[in-house]
């Protein structure tokens, strides 16, 4: 359901409910740190849907929440590699979004890797014909 967006007023008010939470700002727009580490901020990269917020969360978690509410959660090709989700403003409730920055607030205090695991090709190596 589609809805006015949740102003970010509104994610500043249930981050501060959180441990640490700090407030910052990063390419001129608002933003929410933990210790000094992003938690949440505007979604401002041209490639996010209008009014859409990037939250910290792990490349799991992600695809979870994607799965399972795609029309909330979503991810675009500049977000892809990065350890995080885009939220819908119109789309998430109150209590939703309460819980997705509990969830981020985790990721970021864990220290959980945050580069996405790199596949490695593999090499065939040729096996030698005088073996020993």
């Amino acid at each position: 359901m589609q809805r006015k967006p949740l102003p970010f007023d509104v994610v500043r008010e249930l981050a501060r409910t959180l441990p640490d939470v700090e407030e910052s700002t990063g390419h001129g727009a608002p933003s929410l740190k933990v210790r000094g580490r992003l938690l949440t901020c505007p979604a401002i990269h041209k490639s996010a849907e209008p009014h859409s917020l990037v939250v910290k969360i792990g490349f799991d978690q992600r695809a979870k929440l994607i799965a399972s509410a795609p029309d909330v959660y979503y991810v675009t090709d500049h977000y892809v590699n990065y350890p995080s989700v885009l939220v819908r403003m119109s789309r998430i409730d109150h209590d939703s979004l309460r819980d997705l920055l509990s969830m981020a607030w985790q990721f970021v205090t864990t220290g959980t890797e945050t580069k996405k695991p790199r596949v490695r090709k593999r090499v065939q190596i040729s096996q030698r014909k005088d073996r020993r």
